[in-house]
């Protein structure tokens, strides 16, 4: 009596070639991704310190009065928005000041606004993000 032989290998064809270039593509979509995920939120965090930066050079825009002898300062509007813009102006990026206000006269919001396009092209993600940040900033004196 002889015992049959089996072949494991032999009823096998095919290639692991095609598995191995979808694996790259998907490692390669998602390396894409998270590059231009990052991006985007390193440019909201670069917005919001501008934003930052313009508030409080805007808490600064006001105008010294004394009531009763004692000292009070009083946020102007038009001085708001000039010191807020110049803090815009020398700024890196082509980000630009919506608005500088008041609502109490003793704090100074601003709202800056930007966009934000992918450094890696990627398919998966859009080519343009608009981005907006507020900032609200007291002036020392009240």
């Amino acid at each position: 009596m002889t015992a049959a032989r089996f072949d494991v290998r032999g009823d096998e064809s095919g290639s692991i070639l095609p598995l191995t270039l979808g694996y790259a593509v998907l490692a390669i979509a998602l390396i894409l991704v998270c590059v231009n995920a990052t991006s985007l939120y390193l440019a909201q965090k670069r917005l919001d310190a501008l934003a930052d930066a313009a508030a409080l050079a805007a808490a600064d825009g006001f105008s010294l009065t004394l009531e009763g002898g004692v000292p009070r300062a009083e946020l102007d509007a038009d001085r708001m928005r000039t010191q807020a813009q110049s803090v815009i102006d020398v700024a890196p990026g082509d980000a630009v000041l919506v608005g500088a206000w008041t609502a109490d006269g003793a704090s100074a919001r601003v709202t800056v606004a930007g966009a934000w396009h992918p450094p890696v092209f990627s398919p998966f993600v859009p080519d343009g993000v608009p981005l907006e940040a507020t900032a609200t900033s007291r002036n020392a004196l009240d």
